[in-house]
């Protein structure tokens, strides 16, 4: 049997059930470099402030690097028993080293160790995730770059509303990749702050510097209260609250994919290596990855809902229900991850049907507000112009035409103001580039928003 590091006060050993019901070990052993990364530098803090003698801190170090080096090349057996990340590797460094091993853990708790552990591997998945929201939106770029004469439908409640580029498509996407970028930094900027020193909650007896190992770890400060800092989760909880709705913009995107590639459709092709067939129907080109992202953002909801659940209520400080946000945590991490990663490949390689993505904006009256604005050009009120309009289209799906179809006697029998230069308007590039506002669907507005996207990237 293996002894308890914290067995002192205990007769009985624990039940074999609890010590596995209890444990961590299975999933918060991806935290060791982490661990082992504090450990270092609570070391060679203790003996700069001669709390350990500086001979005793070398051997800790020495003894810490060895176990990095052994775990990473697959020579460490992680054990049940010793509950989490950080009993195996105190135990481990004292069998190593001896007893002066039992000294790293002066001046700290599991509670202060494990809440900077987890910042720490968070802040370095999150700017892994900012790595793959790069590709991504340069990835939307890339298609807006290659799409500017590319004219398509844009809806409202799905049904066919105004013609658009589908470079402008692109870069609403841009737009919420750009946001969700944002949202990442700013979990980065409130978490970076350091807990290490808060002890089990009410901080250590002994002369720690917090702020030489803040500095040593990156950190920008430290936290400053020593309660707070042991029972905080708040950056966990904001972390998957900006994942959702991260995730909740590449749901949005996969539903149009899933759309745009089907029969219906036929706005895009994905390539083969990111669609599957079918076991019946040998026809079959399954969009399984934008199918999958869409599933899997119900996922991480659920993490955001079991994270917020768990927090509600607890009271001060640490409670061993915390130990309940690891599992949430890391798989919405690995959730984000791997679905920007191959969204972003996937955007990247898209081809997209120009001559498909026209016939469908030419369809469905597209061009009736333009029709609407002009008359309004020429003095009549909206409301009027609407009406005029909305009649006009009545008589287009009566006679099976479309607007720009239209001759000058059928139009004149709706609106005396209707002239011949109505066909300057109603046409899909005069509908499209006449949006020239900033934020417009017009080919220079979308040039000028692709320039000013590429300049604050370079920035």
């Amino acid at each position: 049997m293996i002894e308890k590091l914290w067995g002192g006060r205990f007769n009985q050993p624990t039940d074999k059930f609890v010590e596995e019901f209890t444990a961590s070990i299975e999933f918060d052993q991806r935290m060791y470099r982490y661990d082992i990364q504090g450990s270092i530098a609570h070391a060679q803090m203790l003996a700069r402030q001669e709390i350990i003698p500086l001979e005793d801190s070398e051997k800790i170090v020495a003894g810490l690097q060895s176990i990095l080096a052994d775990i990473e090349a697959g020579n460490f057996e992680f054990n049940v028993s010793l509950e989490d990340i950080h009993m195996n590797i105190e135990a481990r460094l004292t069998e190593r080293i001896g007893p002066v091993g039992g000294k790293l853990h002066t001046g700290r708790s599991r509670n202060d160790q494990v809440a900077l552990d987890v910042r720490l591997y968070l802040r370095d998945e999150i700017k892994t995730i900012l790595g793959f929201l790069d590709q991504l939106q340069e990835a939307f770029l890339g298609q807006a770059d290659s799409n500017l004469e590319t004219i398509m439908p844009g809806y409202t409640h799905l049904q066919t509303a105004q013609p658009i580029l589908f470079a402008h498509h692109m870069l609403a996407y841009y737009e919420m990749a750009k946001r969700d970028a944002s949202r990442m930094r700013d979990v980065l900027t409130r978490m970076n702050q350091m807990p290490l020193g808060a002890g089990a909650l009410a901080g250590t007896t002994f002369p720690i510097d917090r702020e030489w190992v803040a500095e040593q770890l990156g950190f920008d400060g430290v936290t400053r209260n020593s309660l707070d800092s042991v029972s905080d989760r708040d950056f966990a909880i904001e972390f998957c609250a900006s994942s959702s709705i991260l995730m909740m913009h590449l749901s949005r995107l996969a539903e149009e994919l899933i759309l745009w590639s089907s029969a219906d459709f036929k706005f895009i092709s994905l390539t083969d290596a990111f669609c599957t067939g079918s076991s019946i129907m040998p026809q079959k080109k399954n969009p399984d990855v934008p199918e999958l992202v869409r599933g899997k953002t119900g996922r991480v909801y659920g993490n955001l809902i079991s994270l917020l659940t768990l927090m509600k209520a607890l009271p001060l400080a640490y409670n061993k229900d915390m130990q309940e946000d690891k599992e949430p945590l890391f798989d919405t991490i690995d959730t984000v991850k791997g679905s920007l990663k191959i969204f972003a490949d996937m955007i990247a390689q898209m081809s997209v049907r120009e001559a498909n993505m026209r016939g469908a904006a030419s369809r469905g009256y597209s061009t009736a507000t333009d029709v609407a604005d002009y008359l309004v050009r020429k003095g009549l009120p909206f409301r009027q112009a609407h009406e005029v309009v909305g009649k006009t289209v009545g008589y287009c799906e009566k006679t099976g035409k479309d607007i720009p179809e239209l001759s000058m006697e059928e139009f004149a029998q709706f609106s005396p103001d209707i002239d011949e230069d109505i066909y300057d308007f109603v046409t899909l590039e005069a509908s499209v580039n006449a949006r020239v506002a900033t934020g417009g669907t017009a080919r220079s507005a979308v040039v000028r928003e692709i320039a000013r996207a590429r300049a604050e990237r370079k920035g």
